[in-house]
């Protein structure tokens, strides 16, 4: 995958909204949706304070990108998301008509793009969502890791 210097300056913002998760306690995963080359949403997952399981990064921004533009197309917006998006946010991405999805790492449990299921890739939909990975992988496998370490030891622990 060839990334260019926008790329990584709007998923390095995701990385930095991720790490909000983890001030909470939740699994450090963040989002940027961009339209125009300006951040319109923001989200990092807040299902474990919320304890509401659709509090996932990739929504919360696409709300608040719809509720900046007023209108729940998102077309032309670009999604980062540290993550490969689940198969509940790959539905929401294409309901909301994102353009384009650009993620750090697969998800190899719930990914919904490539992982797992390639909801992306089926023919018979009305939208097509454009999508690469791979960009900055290994730093935010290494930040999923260390939480998911940190959550067992301390579980061991209690």
């Amino acid at each position: 995958m060839v990334f260019d210097d926008k790329d990584y300056f709007f998923m390095n913002e995701a990385i930095k909204t991720a790490k909000k998760a983890l001030k909470i306690g939740d699994i450090p995963i963040g989002s940027i949706l961009v339209k125009d080359g300006n951040i319109i949403g923001r989200g990092y997952n807040k299902k474990f304070l919320t304890k509401n399981p659709l509090d996932h990064a990739e929504i919360i921004a696409m709300k608040k990108g719809s509720i900046k533009i007023g209108d729940w197309r998102l077309n032309g917006c670009t999604l980062y998301s540290t993550m490969e998006p689940c198969v509940m946010c790959a539905g929401a991405i294409l309901h909301y008509r994102v353009s384009k999805v650009i993620f750090g790492c697969l998800e190899p449990k719930f990914g919904g793009v490539v992982s797992n299921d390639r909801i992306f890739d089926i023919k018979t939909l009305n939208h097509r969502v454009e999508y690469c990975y791979g960009i900055y992988e290994e730093e935010i496998k290494n930040m999923i890791k260390e939480f998911f370490q940190k959550i067992r030891k301390k579980s061991l622990f209690d």
